[in-house]
């Protein structure tokens, strides 16, 4: 008998296949999940078992609407619903909008939702199971659900007041070998990736246990099938015989593990096994599932074509990578939003992909939160000129010379993309001289035309994940806030512009990096 498992993760809000920049129709969206996944239900020659790996309810503009207007979120958890899975994991993004809202989501769903490594301070899970058992056809499935114990390093502390998170390591170990007992077969659902390379296993990022699916295959023996996430990267593979798969995002891909499994006298056996991606570019959305939100998005859509303000001058992003080594006038203007949000005389922001544009000679409600993507709120935080040279030395890091051209840093692109870790700032002056070895890049760093001392004591305004130490600045943290300004920052750029309804798009090019 073959099982089918068929995965979606991080799909991040986009139902329907669009990124909102404009009405192009792209190869992803839950519509086109949905599709596909009667289409493979269909084609299965034994029993199928679905599992949503988390990051559903937070990313999109779709999400961030739902979020924040009087929809509930259970307008868009039915879609999930509507895809009939059999399981869900929870991932970290799924706490961006606080826990009751949370708590509303899980509520709503139909079927478990797992998180065995997030334990209340009785040591039990948080969020009530840590494992579910399916029976198919004769054959008991265990599903262990877990998540990336990284957490406290992104979210804010009243989020996540009363939980303890576990590495998955250890949380297997307890759990895995109790679930063979149980079941015929145990598979793992993780949010969170791999931290090193899957053939080599040599280290690809900093060991911080945000990501652990290389140390779980081995350390941890029992496992048939391993569904991964959280880096949005695009794996099918096997690691010590057993098959794995990570779906990218937005909904891109279905992973899919077939197990043939045989049956005698001594139980039940995997013979074999194979892991694949399923794209779903070709798929027809399913109108079912549009018009679960159809309402919804039209109203998203009104509302993200209002006019904000106007620019004078060109905020245009032509060449991503330009605008992070010479200062462009849409970093300079969130950096002053921020500012003018916190009272801060220094500020400092990301560019945090290449996708976005910028703004155009007129600012909708779309070009803000096509540019800047996340729900982020703002935290002040009191740091002395040593740390926050610190951080300006880390940021360096980000950028490297090859050929004799200035490039961000390989080493922070593959496996994972990491641009929103890259800080450009506002309020002091510095260069950034890459012909100078690491953590001696820095050589110019003023405020208020003096150079800064390193016991000099200053506020900065930072997004909240970098406040809390996220991106591995580890010169940031939680106890250093002395305040929070708890609008997010889509809210504070709209409120910025309707009082500035006319911007310049200028810079002071108070930022310089050389060879």
């Amino acid at each position: 008998m073959k099982i089918t498992f068929l995965e979606t993760s991080d799909m991040h809000g986009y139902v329907y296949p669009t990124n909102f920049a404009d009405d192009t129709e792209q190869g992803f969206g839950v519509a086109k999940i949905a599709t596909k996944m009667k289409e493979l239900r269909q084609a299965a020659t034994g029993p199928v078992v679905t599992i949503e790996n988390g990051d559903f309810i937070q990313g999109s503009p779709l999400s961030y609407y739902i979020a924040k207007s009087q929809h509930s979120v259970v307008a868009l958890t039915a879609v999930v619903n509507h895809l009939d899975v059999d399981v869900h994991v929870l991932g970290n993004h799924e706490f961006n909008y606080g826990l009751p809202y949370l708590q509303e989501a899980i509520a709503s769903y139909q079927t478990p939702v797992l998180a065995a490594n997030i334990l209340n301070e009785a040591g039990e899970p948080f969020f009530g199971q840590a494992y579910t058992i399916i029976e198919k056809e004769g054959v008991k499935i265990a599903i262990l659900g877990m998540v990336t114990p990284y957490i406290p390093h992104w979210e804010q502390p009243a989020t996540i007041r009363g939980m303890q998170f576990v590495s998955i390591v250890e949380t297997a170990k307890n759990y895995v070998p109790y679930l063979r007992e149980q079941a015929d077969i145990v598979v793992v659902s993780y949010h969170g990736g791999f931290e090193r390379d899957l053939v080599t296993g040599e280290p690809t990022e900093l060991l911080t246990g945000e990501n652990e699916g290389y140390q779980l295959l081995q350390e941890v023996s029992g496992i048939d099938a391993f569904f991964t996430g959280h880096q949005h990267r695009e794996i099918a593979t096997k690691i010590n015989g057993v098959p794995v798969v990570q779906p990218g995002y937005r909904g891109s891909f279905i992973g899919a593990i077939e197990l043939t499994v045989e049956k005698n006298q001594t139980g039940v056996h995997v013979t074999n096994s194979t892991a694949a991606l399923i794209p779903v570019a070709d798929a027809v959305p399913d109108q079912e599932t549009l018009a679960l939100l159809a309402p919804i998005e039209e109203e998203l859509q009104t509302w993200l074509d209002q006019p904000l303000g106007k620019v004078s001058g060109d905020m245009r992003i032509n060449d991503p990578m330009g605008a992070r080594l010479k200062e462009h006038p849409y970093i300079e203007f969130i950096n002053r939003v921020q500012m003018a949000a916190s009272g801060a005389k220094i500020s400092g922001t990301a560019l945090f992909n290449n996708e976005g544009k910028g703004f155009g000679a007129t600012i909708t409600m779309r070009d803000v939160i096509t540019n800047y993507i996340y729900p982020n709120t703002l935290a002040v935080v009191k740091i002395t000129g040593a740390e926050l040279k610190a951080a300006l030395e880390q940021t360096a890091d980000y950028l490297a010379v090859v050929d004799g051209q200035i490039v961000f840093n390989p080493a922070f692109i593959e496996p994972k993309p990491q641009y929103y870790n890259y800080d450009m700032y506002e309020g002091i002056e510095y260069t950034i001289d890459l012909s100078q070895p690491v953590g001696q890049r820095i050589t110019r760093l003023d405020f208020e035309e003096k150079a800064i001392a390193m016991d000099q004591e200053l506020e900065i305004v930072i997004n909240q994940y970098r406040a809390v130490g996220g991106g591995n600045y580890a010169m940031f943290s939680a106890e250093k806030i002395v305040r929070e300004i708890q609008v997010d920052m889509t809210e504070l750029i709209a409120d910025y512009l309707k009082q500035h309804p006319q911007i310049e798009a200028t810079t002071n090019q108070n930022f310089l990096v050389t060879l």
